[in-house]
Formats: C-alpha cells, structure tokens, sequence
C-alpha cells in the first residue's frame, strides 16, 4: 500500500472506532496490534529518498578514503623516491624539490577530491532534504485534515 492509502486507513479506523464511554475528550477504541501493522507498513514504504540519503552518505566516505588512500600512495611513493636518489648533492636536491612538488600536488589533488565528494553529497542531501520537506508538509496537512475529520 502507499502511504497516502495507509493514512487513509488509519482515519477510517478512528472514524469507525466506537467511542469510549464517559470520555469528554472524543476517545475511541481501536484495535492496537492494527494500528502497529499500519505503522510498520509505513515504515516500510518510508520514500526512496531517505534509503538515498544513506546510501550517498556511505558512497561519500568510500570517496574521502580513497582520496585519502591515493593520497597516502602518492606520498609513499614520493618518498620512495627521495630515498632512492641519493649521491651527488645536485640530484638529492633535486630529488627533495621533485618530491616536495609531488607531495604538494598529491595534498592539492586530495584536497580537491575531498572537496569535491563533500559539494557532491551536499548537493545530494539537499535535494534530498527539499523533498522530505515537501513529504513532512504533506504528511501534517494530512493529519491536520485528520484530526479535523475525527471531530
């Protein structure tokens, strides 16, 4: 069922439910173990975009460690590298320069990556958060019709 249906359920169940005796405040009684099955249903049916939202959230970290790994690589190799030219003083400082090039290009390269997954998943969540924000709107004018209708 959709959830508009489900709501619709519910509303029927409290405007069938008999009415509680001596109740001033419009009481009624509904079966419990009905309205929990509603409940899961809704769950259940709970829009896409937030089964999304975590999904972009995991997808977003596998971005950040694999930005951090190639960055971690790149600096192992420029190591490496370092080490490996030894001898004269010319090439070892030319060596250090390269690997100072290298690292500092590998840190702007990871600082993009990052920077760019972070606008990525933002951008993402937004979109995300707009449209729960829409269904939430929803959802209250539904049970402000609800509870208008109850009484």
């Amino acid at each position: 069922m959709r959830i508009d249906e489900l709501i619709l359920e519910l509303q029927d169940m409290v405007n069938d439910a008999k009415q509680l005796p001596f109740s001033r405040d419009n009481k009624v009684l509904v079966s419990g173990d009905r309205i929990f099955d509603i409940l899961e249903q809704l769950e259940d049916n709970l829009p896409s975009e937030i089964r999304q939202a975590k999904g972009v959230v995991a997808e977003r970290e596998k971005i950040i460690a694999a930005a951090n790994e190639k960055y971690d690589d790149m600096i192992k190799q420029a190591e490496e590298r370092r080490k490996a030219m030894v001898s004269q003083s010319e090439i070892v400082k030319a060596a250090e320069a390269q690997a100072k090039v290298i690292i500092s290009d590998a840190k702007k390269k990871s600082n993009e990556m990052q920077k760019a997954a972070n606008d990525y998943v933002d951008g993402l969540l937004s979109k995300v958060d707009e449209s729960l924000s829409a269904q939430a709107n929803e959802i209250k004018r539904m049970r402000k019709e609800f509870k208008a209708s109850a009484k």
